[in-house]
């Protein structure tokens, strides 16, 4: 019965198009009425339905621009739907994609990697993660990487902690150039923001910036477990693989010309390090900003 229902509804919905497009061609409306089988009544009310989705339709977009600008393109279909559902709107993702598709919005998608190992010039320790990267709550998995970028005036060097259960950046450092000072910079920030940090496993690749006895002795110090990637393997690393390729994508590459100086980028860094912690949703983190989310997970 609902089905017939259903389908009686499409049928007038589909003969009240054909008759307005006819009219827009000079057909009389009382001839196409009678040639359709439809009242003036129910034509005028399909007439006012269609009217009422355009206008939805109209406001959605309105919104789905918003967010798409507000996130400088960075938000595809997906994100871009959940943050609609975030701000309390019932829209189907297919509705959503159409809607960007009609305004020609498209996310950005991933495209490169500084390569810091040198051989074994420390101490190697053992791949404890093993590309196990699930965890229960924060603080319990970090890892770290360094990230080089290529501007017209020289290069910089981003090396960031990730907790991998909130995805949120502990701390950062932007260096000129990929010494053990960034390192250390990093790694007080980091550290210092948490008084028991006992137990947690800090993973990374085997670059001779983390066999180093500093960075070794720092982390032992707090009760931290050391971890590193098999050599030459980026995939036992690729929370931070997927970490670099997402920023560079969403505020490096095609604005490169943009930094003029390492102020310049140093302040973009920043401002976009906020951003993802404090505003970018995530699916992993249940469509919430990783800092929401580590509030949310320690209660």
């Amino acid at each position: 019965m609902r089905e017939e229902r259903k389908g009686s509804a499409r049928l007038k919905a589909k003969k009240q198009t054909i008759i307005k497009e006819l009219r827009e061609e000079g057909y009389q409306l009382k001839y196409l009425l009678k040639a359709m089988c439809l009242s003036r009544s129910t034509y005028y009310y399909e007439v006012s339905k269609e009217d009422v989705v355009a206008k939805r339709s109209e406001a959605v977009a309105s919104v789905i621009r918003e967010i798409f600008e507000h996130n400088k393109g960075r938000y595809g279909v997906r994100r871009v739907h959940h943050e609609l559902i975030n701000r309390g709107y019932k829209v189907n993702h297919k509705k959503v994609q159409r809607l960007m598709h009609c305004m020609d919005l498209k996310g950005k998608r991933p495209k490169e990697k500084y390569h810091s190992y040198q051989g074994e010039v420390g101490k190697v320790a053992d791949n404890l993660i093993n590309r196990d990267f699930s965890t229960t709550k924060p603080l319990q998995k970090w890892t770290t990487d360094v990230s080089q970028f290529n501007l017209s005036w020289g290069k910089c060097y981003l090396s960031p902690i990730l907790d991998m259960h909130t995805n949120e950046v502990i701390s950062y450092d932007l260096s000129l150039s990929p010494n053990m000072e960034q390192i250390r910079r990093m790694l007080d920030k980091g550290l210092s923001r948490f008084s028991s940090l006992n137990g947690l496993i800090f993973h990374s690749d085997q670059g001779w910036q983390y066999q180093h006895a500093y960075f070794r002795n720092t982390i032992e110090k707090r009760g931290i477990i050391q971890s590193m990637s098999r050599k030459g393997n980026c995939y036992d690393n690729s929370i931070m693989e997927t970490f670099f390729g997402r920023l560079k994508n969403e505020m490096f590459y095609g604005y490169e010309k943009d930094y003029k100086s390492y102020e310049e980028f140093s302040k973009a860094m920043a401002k976009y390090i906020d951003y993802y912690n404090n505003e970018r949703i995530q699916a992993k983190t249940k469509w919430m900003p990783p800092v929401k989310y580590r509030l949310a997970s320690m209660g």
